[in-house]
C-alpha cells in the first residue's frame, strides 16, 4: 500500500514538473502576443489623433488645436485615446517646431523639425500648435514602423511623409546653432 503511495508522489511530482515547464514556455509567447496587441493598439489610436487633426483643419482651415481637448470639443475625435505603451497612459504632444527662424509657407508641409513635449508641459508652452502624438515609452518594439525601433520614435502627426523622418527636439532641449 506504501509502495502504491511513493508512485503516485512521484507520478504527481513528474506532472506539476511537466506543468511548470510548459508554463515557462508559454508565458513569453502570452507577453509576447500581449505586446503585439499593444503595438497594434497604438498605431490605431496614433492615426485616430492624425485624423483628428485632419478633420479638424477641415473645420477651421490653417489653425491647430491648441490642446487634445478641443479636437473631442469639435467632434474631430470621439474619445481622447491613452497611450497603450506606458503605464500612466499619457501621450507626448508632437508640435509644430517654432525655432529662431520662422518660414511663413501658404501650404502646410511635412514639418522637418518638430517639438515632442509632454502633456503635461503643454500649459507652459505659448500658443502650442498640436499636429500629432507619440509614445512616451522609450522600450523597443517587436515591430518596425516606419523604420523605427522604439516606441518614442513612432511619429503619428498631421503632414507626415513615411519616407522622411523629421529632426526631434525635445521639450527644454535648447536649439543647437
Amino acid at each position: 500500500m506504501t509502495e502504491r503511495k511513493g508512485y503516485a508522489l512521484i507520478i504527481l511530482m513528474i506532472a506539476i514538473s511537466v506543468l511548470s515547464i510548459g508554463l515557462l514556455v508559454a508565458i513569453p509567447v502570452w507577453q509576447t502576443q500581449i505586446q503585439r496587441e499593444k503595438e497594434e493598439e497604438l498605431i490605431f489610436r496614433g492615426k485616430q489623433y492624425v485624423e483628428a487633426i485632419r478633420k479638424y483643419q477641415i473645420k477651421y482651415p490653417g489653425s491647430f488645436p491648441k490642446n487634445l481637448d478641443e479636437l473631442l470639443e469639435e467632434k474631430c475625435l470621439r474619445q481622447l485615446f491613452k497611450d497603450p505603451m506606458t503605464e500612466h497612459e499619457e501621450w507626448n504632444i508632437i508640435l509644430l517646431y517654432r525655432g529662431r527662424i520662422r518660414a511663413r509657407r501658404k501650404k502646410f508641409k511635412s514639418p522637418q523639425k518638430i517639438l515632442v513635449a509632454p502633456l503635461k508641459a503643454l500649459s507652459s508652452i505659448d500658443n502650442p500648435i498640436i499636429i500629432g502624438v507619440v509614445s512616451s515609452s522609450t522600450k523597443k518594439s517587436i515591430k518596425i514602423y516606419l523604420n523605427q525601433e522604439t516606441y518614442d520614435k513612432w511619429l503619428f502627426f498631421y503632414g507626415q511623409d513615411p519616407e522622411k523622418m523629421p529632426e526631434i527636439i525635445s521639450y527644454g532641449q535648447e536649439e543647437k546653432d
